[in-house]
């Protein structure tokens, strides 16, 4: 039987572990064995709930010597599991049974990433109550919340935590169905903002950080993905790459801001630095990184399906950017631990290379050398353009967004970042008209073809309904989800303005027809909260400040509000008014 299988009321996660959070450690999953692959015994299915799965659960009786075989999938082409995204994963669990009685059931030593299941083997009729999909990960508290007056843009959100969910087990896997799950560096540099707001996984990335530093070369060189293993000639031996060796200084960063933990900075602080200084020696006196090899805007909607890497940005703009960026956070961490010589010293390179990349990437005329979303987003975001060129490469950008017709034109490095770049330059309007867009490549579009959880590629399925056909096509992907950071604080409204949310901003920027969005942040400090609605006479909002901290308002149209723990109810009109 091939069809949708109901998931389990109960969600199952890995048992907490006895040791402390910073040891947030669960079993390690295996692969099952190999077993036929029959073709289905029934009809093609239904859609599955919107709930992905990690191992089917059954209750099956019958006679000695029953084999079960269970297939798994995450999506269907014509009727059939879709089975050439796994690769060389088998992707196949193979029961027999003893016949002593009803038999209760799940596999223990593996985990698949499916949507779909084909059963074949089951003795008599298969009821809808006798198989469920049981969802699996390292047992993390959930922390944060988001939904708003759009429901495609809600279950963008959802399909977010869903990837997340799918894969955070043990490690930040990138996908969790074929023959790769791995904890890939650049994938989680770009989604820890939004991981750590979701969940406290503070506990499991410390961990899978401490890792990455054991798997640091001797030269500073952070492996591609922790653990190594051996694998194909463009990933072994190790090289040094931008945008993934950078999770050595940027998610030690990011924690630190999250969870307000000094300790946790400090015991990474010497592999970021080992890296930065990697980084400097290899771009010598020029300070520009332009050697090596570089996965540049991995996976830019415009890159072949067979070199995800080629795409319309220069590999080497985006090398310089970040290591302008590694350099300036390692500054900002050196100055948290009050070590003042290196905070010192780093700030001095992040601004000698930042002039570099301004000298060699920024025209006269303010164009970049890569006309492209992502090369404006870097420059804007990572602070890397002076005063009077923010503005022009903001406009330029804006323009190039509507060019496409506000179809996406950005991959790993440039998602995350296009609509901060485009917000802080005075084009909202432009970032929600990104963000609501349908039609391929956009976030919104697998949600219209019925997603649930983030894809690896802006097409994994085509308009057409056929798969990517790119030898890398997975269905759960959580690094293009990464804007997710993006709607938590802009458009849900709270932004952390001190470590640990010691002080919060509340700046809800209303937009792409939202009339209202419900934010919630469970804080070192307790919670902190957004809800905001547009009325017929402006915005009202009620936000919750947790004792212990500060925050300050700032509404569409008012000024500033200091504000103190305990819960508040703001409303543009009557502030308005109190101010004349």
């Amino acid at each position: 039987m091939v069809g949708p299988v109901p998931r389990s009321p109960c969600e199952a996660a890995t048992p907490a572990p006895s040791s402390p959070p910073s040891d947030h450690r669960c079993a390690a999953p295996r692969r099952s064995r190999r077993s036929p692959s029959p073709a289905p015994t029934t009809p093609p299915p239904a859609r599955l709930r919107p709930e992905p799965g990690r191992r089917l659960h059954l209750t099956v009786d019958g006679p000695a010597g029953t084999t079960l075989t269970l297939r798994h999938a995450e999506v269907l082409q014509d009727g059939e599991l879709a089975t050439a995204p796994l690769r060389e994963a088998y992707a196949t669990d193979t029961l027999i049974l003893a016949g002593r009685g009803p038999l209760t059931w799940e596999p223990r030593f593996t985990l698949h990433g499916f949507r779909y299941a084909e059963v074949t083997g089951w003795p008599g009729e298969l009821t809808a109550d006798a198989v469920t999909a049981r969802v699996y990960h390292t047992d993390m508290r959930r922390t944060g919340w988001f939904t708003c007056s759009d429901s495609l843009v809600d279950r963008l959100h959802e399909n977010v935590v869903w990837s997340m969910r799918g894969n955070f087990v043990d490690l930040p896997t990138d996908c969790p169905q074929r023959d790769e799950r791995l904890g890939w560096t650049g994938d989680i540099q770009v989604f820890a903002p939004t991981a750590s707001y979701l969940y406290d996984c503070a506990g499991l990335l410390d961990s899978w950080l401490t890792d990455v530093g054991l798997e640091q070369l001797p030269d500073g060189t952070v492996p591609w993905y922790v653990p190594v293993i051996p694998g194909e000639p463009m990933w072994t031996p190790i090289h040094p790459g931008a945008g993934w060796g950078d999770v050595a200084t940027l998610t030690p960063w990011t924690l630190f801001q999250r969870f307000g933990d000094l300790g946790l900075l400090r015991r990474h602080y010497p592999m970021a630095k080992a890296w930065v200084d990697l980084v400097e020696r290899l771009a010598g006196p020029t300070r520009l990184w332009d050697t090596g090899v570089q996965l540049g805007d991995w996976l830019d909607p415009a890159a072949p399906p067979d070199d995800p890497a080629a795409g319309r940005t220069d590999r080497h703009l985006v090398a310089t950017a970040y290591f302008a960026h590694s350099a300036r956070h390692l500054a900002l961490a050196a100055a948290e631990l009050a070590n003042g010589a290196d905070a010192a010293r780093y700030t001095a390179l992040a601004d000698e290379v930042a002039d570099a990349f301004r000298r060699r990437y920024v025209l006269t005329t303010g164009r970049m050398t890569s006309d492209s979303a992502t090369a404006y987003a870097l420059a804007l975001a990572f602070g890397l353009l002076t005063p009077r060129q923010r503005q022009p490469a903001g406009d330029r950008l804006a323009q190039l967004v509507a060019e496409d017709d506000a179809r996406i034109a950005t991959g790993f490095v440039g998602t995350p970042l296009i609509c901060d770049a485009l917000t802080d330059t005075g084009h909202l309007d432009v970032a929600y008209r990104l963000l609501t867009q349908t039609a391929c490549p956009s976030w919104l579009y697998p949600v219209t073809q019925g997603a649930t959880t983030i894809w690896e590629r802006w097409d994994s399925l085509r308009p057409d309904g056929t798969l990517n056909p790119g030898g890398m096509t997975s269905f759960n992907h959580y690094a293009l989800g990464a804007v997710a950071d993006w709607l938590h604080r802009v458009v849900g409204g709270i932004t952390a303005t001190a470590p640990g949310y010691r002080t919060i901003a509340f700046r809800p920027r209303p937009g792409g027809g939202i009339t209202w969005a419900r934010t919630r942040h469970e804080s070192p400090y307790g919670t902190v909260s957004l809800f905001w609605e547009l009325t017929a006479t402006g915005l009202t909002a009620r936000v919750t400040v947790p004792e212990g901290c500060t925050a300050t308002a700032e509404l569409p149209g008012c000024a500033p509000i200091a504000l103190g723990p305990g819960e508040h109810v703001l409303d543009t009109a009557e502030l308005a008014t109190e101010a004349a």
